[in-house]
């Protein structure tokens, strides 16, 4: 039986009357309505093909055959929660704690990336009995209660919030325009101190440290990769003080940075984190998650008395397909081309540097991958509204692209793993003609029809951003009685 397929319009009406508005969409003044993918590519119901640059979620790509059939076959014979024996359960255990270091070897099967941080900092709690928590600035870990307290990117959104005591938000580790840059000494140490001045100002309060979380590499953050050593200087520090140490691998893990499987080793081979937490690619769009930890950490969860148990978490559906994802990342190289592709991709954007002074800095590792735009290389004035102008535009263009990080102004390249050199080769073209002003109108900075009701949060802050700096330009030409350039022009007549 087929579902019937809604008017756009009505879709969108539904949606309204029925779903939580605070749920947002992607371009929410003409969201897309989406009926089908594959590979690295999606359909609306016109048929109309989109360029996909933004779901790390459909790891090994949308619909992917073999895991279509792993999940559909399994279905068919059983699925039961994971109190009953069943070989799915124990032999992708196995299969995933082949990927990781040794000391990692027990695992917990969950739902999602949220569920799994919430039970890293339930282990983390029971086996040190401390409570705070160190994360990182701009840092995103999940939406349940005790991840948004460790969630500076969110957290920040709500202008009354309190930040709980118990809680410590440490400098992230951006080596672009964070406090130590590339050309500081010695940046690792210099980030990792300021986690154990925290470490110390807290024991001076009398609290005690029971983890550190970071993800490996920061999505939400706006694609800031850590400066190797890091990770490891932390780590001591953490583990004098008593705590463990939380990798959260929810968006960047499964081979995604091409030259690991996990993101976390890029730090190298004398880094192993104590707690590991998975989610989003494991299941290729399937909800499942995963929590792997040491034999140690483990029994102390176990000694409290109270049992784990997880209605759906590693049931026999979930476990097949997680392991033909696996199977599809080995048999057609996932890594590899993550590598392959993500260099090149990289190089791309890199000669789009060299041609554009609003691209400030390319960074990223394999398929994970930022640019970062600003008006001015020497101040890196974030080009916030300049980042949403292009994902319009792209987005006009049949290309789906995303802008994050604390100014919004990163655009994120996280695609499935089955991205193309050619996928790439189209979507930096059109960034190029864009910026060069060739491709339809010049930058505008904002879609002209977007009204300031028509904004979901993330648009609104550019329409803020946009404003302010249009009330300051008019004032300065007045007073200086300058005309204003064209560009400037621009953000004055859009407010």
């Amino acid at each position: 039986m087929t579902a019937e397929i809604f008017p756009k319009v009505k879709t969108i009406d539904l949606r309204k009357k029925h779903i939580g508005p605070s749920c947002k969409v992607f371009f929410s003044h003409d969201p897309i309505k989406i009926v089908r993918a594959k590979g690295q590519y999606m359909y609306d119901e016109n048929g109309v093909r989109y360029l996909d640059c933004i779901n790390n979620v459909a790891h090994v790509g949308h619909s992917h055959p073999m895991v279509v059939k792993a999940g559909a076959e399994q279905m068919e014979l059983l699925n039961t929660n994971s109190r009953f024996l069943h070989d799915n359960l124990v032999q992708y255990a196995q299969r995933l704690q082949a990927t990781l270091p040794e000391k990692l070897s027990v695992c917990y099967f969950v739902n999602s990336g949220s569920e799994a941080n919430d039970l890293a900092l339930r282990l983390a709690w029971e086996y040190t009995g401390h409570k705070d928590v160190i994360t990182l600035d701009n840092a995103y870990h999940g939406h349940v209660s005790s991840l948004i307290n460790i969630s500076p990117y969110k957290f920040h959104q709500l202008a009354n919030a309190e930040q709980s005591k118990s809680v410590h938000v440490a400098l992230s580790p951006d080596l672009y325009r964070g406090n130590y840059r590339q050309d500081h000494p010695d940046p690792a140490t210099a980030y990792a101190d300021d986690v154990n001045n925290l470490i110390q100002k807290a024991h001076e309060k009398g609290h005690k440290v029971a983890a550190f979380i970071a993800e490996s590499l920061q999505s939400c953050g706006g694609q800031v990769i850590p400066p190797a050593g890091y990770f490891q200087k932390v780590a001591q520090h953490v583990h004098r003080a008593g705590g463990l140490f939380i990798a959260d691998e929810v968006q960047v893990g499964f081979g995604r940075v091409g030259t690991h499987f996990w993101a976390f080793q890029l730090q190298g081979e004398d880094f192993v984190p104590d707690i590991v937490t998975m989610g989003k690619p494991i299941g290729n769009g399937h909800p499942m998650s995963c929590v792997v930890t040491t034999r140690e950490v483990a029994e102390a969860f176990k000694n409290s008395g109270m049992e784990y148990f997880n209605t759906f978490g590693g049931n026999p559906v979930s476990c097949a397909i997680g392991l033909a994802v696996l199977d599809v990342i080995e048999k057609e190289d996932l890594q590899g081309n993550a590598l392959r592709v993500g260099g090149y991709l990289t190089r791309l954007l890199e000669q789009q540097k060299e041609k554009h002074p609003l691209v400030g800095d390319i960074r990223g590792r394999g398929l994970f991958v930022g640019a970062e735009l600003v008006r001015d290389r020497v101040k890196l004035t974030p080009a916030t509204a300049e980042a949403q102008d292009i994902i319009y535009k792209l987005k006009e263009q049949h290309i789906l692209l995303s802008a994050d990080g604390p100014h919004r102004n990163v655009l994120k390249f996280k695609p499935p793993m089955c991205f193309s050199e050619e996928d790439a080769d189209m979507v930096v073209e059109k960034i190029d003609q864009i910026l060069t002003g060739t491709l339809n109108a010049p930058l505008t900075f904002l879609p002209a029809n977007i009204t300031k009701s028509s904004h979901d949060i993330l648009e609104g802050l550019s329409s803020v951003i946009v404003c302010i700096r249009s009330v300051t330009l008019k004032t300065w030409g007045e007073q200086n009685q300058q005309p204003l350039n064209r560009q400037d022009s621009c953000f004055v007549r859009r407010c």
